[in-house]
């Protein structure tokens, strides 16, 4: 390091790194007047700047583990009357998918409002999920990002406390090329298994399959979590590249005749132990058409309103909304109600009755 310091002192007091103003009389020796910048040889040592990484494996996780994960739960991230996470039910949330057989959760993904959070927030979450359930269920933290520079700090900091998994969407709003696709993700990859996140319906642009397979020899590349649709999901497999459903009403196709690894899920918020029955009991479509009218309900409008009305319907978690998402209108909790009692009570997370509530019972909070 003493070495790698002195040469970098070095390069700055180099003849090679100067700026002449366009104002001063000096000149080149040929006389020409110049005011361009005049780089170094070499402006970043090799290896000066290390990444934050730990070799520690003793408690990692293979990639191998994550791509065999069938059932991965979208987890959401419950509130406060003043919009601070509330920890306890959001244990109990965790513990409930323990239960119900659920593999995997993703951590401070959309569901999860990882969007909403600071990053501060959202580090915290995951090695809190970490450090109270990392030996009873995987914890896939979205550590992604459309900023590069973020994204690699997230991912740095989401391993250092623990995460078993990172999940990584593609550049959005801003979008890139498919070349900076492929520098992004590449930036990431080193860093732990990472399952890659596509849905064009959010960022903007849809990551080809070319991207992912300049990046499939990469040991770290768990698979694709794909929301584009059973012909992209059937493209993956015949390519042995691992993929997850993204879309809860495709799924059970998607397993049993496409190939796909499983489902990260919303619906499972509500119903793990019936989504695990979808995943792991072979083809059953009369459970999936059970499940479908359930499914259409959560997405009538984006994600993660419709899960968040029905988990307060449920008495499962506070009906604290942080802005810009607000409740389903009345109408709509009417019909959970009745989705509820014709797919069985039992069948979902919690033990008090489904209620509608009124709109002054939710909170809509906008500075937390």
């Amino acid at each position: 390091m003493y070495q790698q310091m002195s040469a970098f002192k070095s390069l700055v007091n180099d003849s090679a790194f100067r700026f002449v103003s366009p104002h001063s009389t000096t000149s080149t020796p040929n006389n020409t007047r110049t005011a361009r910048w005049v780089s170094p040889k070499a402006a970043v040592i090799p290896n000066f700047h290390l990444p934050m990484r730990s070799f520690e494996v003793k408690n990692r996780t293979s990639t191998d583990e994550i791509k065999s994960l069938r059932l991965i739960t979208a987890i959401k991230t419950p509130y406060l009357p003043d919009g601070r996470f509330d920890l306890e039910a959001y244990d109990a949330l965790v513990n409930m998918q323990i239960q119900d057989g659920a593999d995997g959760v993703i951590v401070g993904g959309t569901t999860g409002e990882g969007q909403l959070m600071s990053w501060d927030e959202h580090i915290m979450l995951i090695g809190h999920t970490i450090n109270c359930f990392g030996t009873s269920i995987k914890v896939i933290g979205n550590t992604g990002s459309n900023s590069t520079r973020e994204a690699i700090h997230a991912t740095e900091q989401g391993f250092a406390v623990g995460m078993h998994a990172a999940l990584h969407i593609n550049p959005y709003y801003g979008k890139t090329s498919q070349e900076g696709m492929v520098s992004h993700f590449k930036c990431v990859l080193p860093m732990g298994p990472t399952i890659i996140y596509n849905v064009p319906s959010r960022t903007g642009q849809d990551i080809p399959p070319i991207v992912i397979q300049s990046l499939a020899e990469n040991t770290n590349l768990a698979g694709v979590k794909e929301c584009v649709g059973h012909d992209r999901v059937k493209e993956y497999t015949k390519n042995d590249i691992t993929v997850w459903s993204g879309n809860d009403d495709e799924c059970h196709i998607s397993r049993w005749e496409h190939g796909a690894t499983g489902v990260i899920s919303v619906t499972s918020n509500l119903v793990p132990g019936l989504m695990r029955q979808l995943m792991f009991e072979g083809k059953n479509p009369s459970l999936d058409a059970k499940l479908l009218p359930l499914m259409k309900w959560l997405f009538c409008e984006p994600n993660p309103i419709g899960i968040n009305t029905a988990l307060a319907q449920l008495g499962v978690i506070r009906p604290v909304f942080r802005l810009p998402y607000v409740p389903l209108p009345l109408a709509k909790r009417v019909e959970f109600v009745n989705l509820v009692k014709d797919i069985g009570r039992e069948n979902f997370i919690g033990e008090k009755d489904v209620q509608v509530l009124d709109d002054d019972d939710f909170i809509l909070v906008g500075r937390y």
